[in-house]
């Protein structure tokens, strides 16, 4: 595939290595509501949304949807002050290989976007724990607080076309660690789809959602641009 001009990443499992902090966390403000899940459960039905949709969908998996619609908001504020706690003790660190990729996409003169499913302040405050609030290879980032709709809908990707002055959505390479990602690539009608399994889900999860492909690691990503 030469034809690619613009890379979208999915951030948290894909390029950040955050040990899955935040669905560990999304975990246990469900379980401070009464209602014990399992981190798995978690990953399956959390990964990559938007997170107040996120602890809705685990809610009325494990609670209902009465009770769901009752706890989300109460869980997801809750959620917020503890994940603030947590990165503030947290080491997150790029995913490896995440900035070689990236200066081999730029030499070879591709856009890079990273996306996610977290809000633009929860976002900024991770690019800054790791150092790449203001990375060159970095030509934007996009969060679920940018669009009217988040993850599966095709929004943020196409935000980031528009601003790298990409037209064609063929162009496009969209990488995530969850089935969401992969739907929203998708969606968006992006020429390459890559799951990796770097984050919340295995390739058996990630295959479900039918990618062009599944990658274990970035670097894997090279060979299909070039």
């Amino acid at each position: 595939m030469t034809n690619i001009q613009l890379v979208v990443f999915d951030m948290a499992g894909t390029t950040i290595d955050e040990d899955n902090l935040v669905y560990k966390t999304v975990q246990r403000a469900i379980e401070r509501t009464g209602h014990p899940v399992p981190l798995e459960k978690v990953l399956l039905l959390a990964a990559g949304k938007e997170k107040l949709q996120a602890i809705s969908d685990v809610l009325k998996a494990v609670a209902g949807p009465e009770q769901a619609e009752e706890l989300a908001l109460l869980a997801f504020e809750d959620f917020k002050g503890l994940l603030a706690d947590a990165y503030a003790k947290n080491t997150a660190k790029p995913m490896p290989g995440a900035a070689e990729v990236f200066r081999q996409l730029h030499e070879k003169g591709i856009k890079v976007v990273l996306n996610t499913g977290y809000s633009r302040e929860v976002a900024d405050g991770l690019l800054r724990q790791i150092g790449w609030d203001e990375n060159p290879l970095i030509d934007a980032t996009i969060t679920a607080s940018d669009v009217r709709r988040s993850r599966p809908h095709p929004d943020m990707v196409h935000l980031a076309m528009k601003k790298c002055g990409v037209a064609d959505a063929s162009a496009v390479a969209k990488i995530g660690d969850s089935i969401i990602d992969i739907e929203e690539g998708l969606n968006a009608g992006c020429g390459l789809v890559a799951g990796i399994t770097t984050g919340a889900q295995t390739a058996n999860q990630l295959m479900t959602a039918k990618p062009t492909h599944v990658f274990e690691s970035l670097e894997e990503l090279l060979q299909w641009v070039v």
